[in-house]
């Protein structure tokens, strides 16, 4: 089971996700994604939630985003919490509109 939401701000993802761990999902099955890799890095540490690793998308999917463009790594990291290829398609240009998605995702 996953939930989506999109938000604009980093004050929005904190409620975002308060609303998650009301929800049942643990801090460790909350994912924050942002186009620009260094604010996504950002908000995940300061909000103390999961970045999508080896565990979520399988060694081979990890090396491979090496040598992906960001938007393809976006829909892979996306689709390896269980999003279809429309879903994590959608929620990338929802990122490169400079938007914030936040996904509680107890899949793995």
């Amino acid at each position: 089971m996953y939930k989506i939401e999109v938000v604009e701000n980093g004050v929005q993802a904190i409620s975002t996700i308060n609303s998650l761990e009301n929800q049942g999902f643990a801090k460790k099955d909350i994912y924050l994604f942002a186009h620009d890799k260094d604010r996504s890095e950002n908000l995940t540490d300061a909000t103390d939630t999961s970045g999508v690793g080896m565990k979520e998308q399988g060694v081979f999917d990890s090396i491979g985003n090496v040598f992906r463009s960001r938007g393809d790594e976006l829909r892979t990291k996306m689709a390896s919490l269980g999003m279809t290829d429309v879903e994590a398609q959608q929620y990338e240009e929802v990122l490169d509109a400079g938007k914030l998605v936040v996904v509680g995702s107890n899949v793995n």
